[in-house]
């Protein structure tokens, strides 16, 4: 009990291997997958008996099910005799009833062989002048993702058998290439007096072509700045030059350290940008904040720590993982419990002994006064906190004078770490007298805009500019304006 499989070839009977043609003229049963092949017409001529399973593809819309009832019925009349199947092309290249025959006959005491074929590639190639060795993508256009498209390698898409995949097809493809891109339609290559190859900019593709079952699209490799500037993988690549030894001396001076300042600039920018509803401005600021991202990349991996392609895994199984009622069976009807199922996951994530402290799953993805407030909050909630709001502003007082004496004698790093307790001191001061320290910030900011502002209007007023005042006559200047 044993079915071979072969190829017909991409077109005409001289694309035929011998191989096949010997099984197909074998005198076992051939079944073909379909009739609508060039070469159908000389096995009719020379005599070889044949079914199809044309019948089906009426029958059935859905390829998946088609398939399936196709190797149903290959195992079913193996059980009585050898088979031939038959199919387009090769039978490993662009064939999912092959891989779907494979898969059904495992196990069962049919015996599957796939035998020769010749590709409708090795055509193709000749018909474009292109050598694959350079790189190619071979993608079926009934499941074309912008996700697979790589464009600087020589791209093909199969089975693009009408003009309404066609069209799909363009959508697809404009996600990454320009609308004006060339794209070369081929069909029935290889087949002698039937090769149509025509160029068509990728807006007209479904315009301009004519299309059948043997019609591919064919998108040649580009170095073209419009076209890799789109490519996420290009802009890790930059990065990489930059942080080369002949790159820039900026970049290639950052460690994470001296960039913890800017990745918290951009994100209030991209926040801005939201709130402004600027989408144009929105779109900039997201690639200021994702240049952060791959600086720290880069640095990282260059200390041998993890590389993008990590950061990039970390998050996809983050996702996965916290998202089972999407990914898994866990139901969640609405956004409420859509973000409990996210909580219940991560709380499974901590660490146990983390998670029994009082001070467990702070979210410090936000500004660092916010922070210093839970902290204090969560801690004050058992009883460790001030008695008295005077005892805070003496503490304030202190950390002022220890700060003071660092900037005498000390480092840089202890007058970071005094300066750091001056504001958690401050911190508390705003939160025993129930003052919310960001607006107290964003008074003072105001505050001294105004005043600046009308600073300058005086200047302009008689005619001068600041170097025309002394540091005293700019605070007698300073108090005139806090007037």
């Amino acid at each position: 009990m044993r079915i071979d499989v072969v190829g017909l070839g991409p077109g005409s009977a001289e694309g035929i291997p011998r191989g096949a043609w010997t099984l197909l003229a074998s005198g076992k049963r051939v079944v073909l997958r379909t009739q609508v092949h060039p070469c159908v017409l000389d096995l009719e001529k020379h005599g070889i008996p044949f079914t199809s399973f044309d019948t089906l593809y009426e029958q059935i819309d859905q390829f998946e099910e088609l398939y399936n009832a196709m190797a149903e019925k290959l195992l079913a009349m193996a059980e009585m005799e050898d088979v031939v199947y038959a199919v387009p092309g090769h039978p490993l290249v662009a064939e999912q009833s092959v891989q779907t025959l494979v898969a059904r006959a495992a196990g069962t005491s049919v015996e599957v062989h796939v035998g020769p074929g010749h590709s409708f590639l090795d055509e193709l190639w000749t018909e474009l002048h292109v050598d694959p060795i350079e790189g190619f993508l071979l993608l079926d256009a009934t499941a074309l993702v912008d996700g697979c498209l790589q464009p600087r390698l020589h791209t093909v898409v199969a089975q693009v058998f009408s003009k309404e995949v066609a069209s799909d097809v363009k959508l697809t493809l404009m996600a990454v290439y320009p609308d004006d891109y060339p794209v070369t339609v081929v069909t029935a290559a290889g087949v002698p007096d039937l090769t149509e190859k025509v160029v068509v900019p990728l807006y007209e593709l479904d315009v301009e072509a004519s299309f059948d079952h043997l019609t591919t699209v064919y998108l040649p490799p580009t170095a073209r700045t419009d076209v890799l500037l789109r490519d996420p993988a290009y802009a890790v690549e930059l990065m990489a030059r930059l942080r080369a030894p002949d790159g820039c001396p900026w970049d290639r001076a950052q460690t994470h350290e001296s960039l913890l300042p800017y990745a918290l600039e951009e994100a209030y920018e991209v926040m801005d940008a939201v709130l402004r509803d600027d989408m144009a401005n929105l779109e900039s600021e997201l690639g200021d904040l994702l240049m952060q991202v791959l600086l720290h990349a880069q640095i990282a991996a260059e200390a041998g720590d993890f590389d993008f392609r990590d950061v990039a895994a970390t998050l996809s199984q983050k996702l996965i993982r916290r998202h089972p009622h999407v990914f898994g069976e866990v139901p969640a009807g609405n956004a409420e419990e859509a973000l409990s199922r996210w909580n219940e996951v991560k709380r499974t994530e901590g660490d146990t002994a983390e998670d029994e402290s009082l001070l467990a799953n702070l979210k410090v993805g936000r500004p660092a006064y916010e922070v210093a407030e839970e902290i204090q909050t969560r801690a004050a909630s058992v009883g460790f906190d001030w008695q008295r709001a005077e005892d805070v502003l003496e503490k304030v007082k202190e950390e002022i004078n220890e700060f003071a004496q660092e900037c005498q004698s000390g480092s840089s790093d202890s007058r970071m770490d005094e300066f750091g307790d001056i504001l958690f001191s401050l911190v508390n001061v705003a939160r025993w007298y129930h003052i919310s320290f960001h607006q107290a910030l964003h008074r003072a900011n105001v505050k001294f805009e105004t005043r600046f502002l009308k600073m300058e209007q005086e200047m302009r007023e008689v005619g001068k500019t600041w170097g025309d005042y002394s540091p005293e006559s700019l605070n007698e200047l300073w108090k005139s304006a806090k007037l």
